[in-house]
């Protein structure tokens, strides 16, 4: 199980004080309120300040002081150790958590492994099978169980066989 986990990423400065705005990767960008301290290309920083806006979160640091320091870590991603991070809800998982897993069907078919989660209205779940990628939303029917502990994600054959995107 990983220690860390991805949490946002850093878009640009905010201001001249060296605040940063934030693109979360959680749930919730409230999240980011229990944060005391992050990760920016290996290096600590203490969270001084937490605001939100417009879906985006705006972070003051400890040693990124003006619009220039900010301007350095422009691109990085925000990384926390899991420790420091809200548990997920029941039925809610770390995609960190999912990735790797064996994706097969009710029927018991194996479809591949997931490769990549890409965050939308609807997820969209990437799996990789023979080196080509099929890709297919996480909609209400599709995904019919995750067991993350085992690295499993059982999914309906006949709702895969109508989303999914074959290559």
């Amino acid at each position: 199980m990983q220690t860390q986990l991805i949490v946002g990423e850093v878009l640009k400065p905010q201001g001249i004080r060296g605040e940063l705005k934030i693109r979360p990767f959680t749930d919730s960008a409230e999240d980011f309120r229990a944060f005391r301290r992050v990760f920016l290309d290996g290096e600590e920083y203490k969270v001084l300040s937490v605001r939100i806006g417009d879906g985006a979160v705006f972070l003051g640091l400890r040693g990124v002081p003006d619009r220039n320091a900010a301007e350095l870590l422009r691109g990085k991603q925000v990384v926390v150790p899991r420790a420091d991070a809200p548990q997920p809800e029941e039925g809610r998982y770390y995609i960190v958590d999912l990735l790797g897993s064996r994706v097969v069907t009710d029927g018991g078919e194996e479809i591949g492994t997931l490769v990549d989660v890409r965050q939308a209205a609807t997820d969209v779940y990437t799996v990789e099978r023979n080196g080509k990628e099929i890709l297919f939303p996480a909609a209400k029917g599709v995904v019919l169980a995750v067991d993350a502990e085992n690295k499993v994600l059982t999914v309906s054959g006949s709702r895969f066989a109508e989303v999914a995107v074959l290559p």
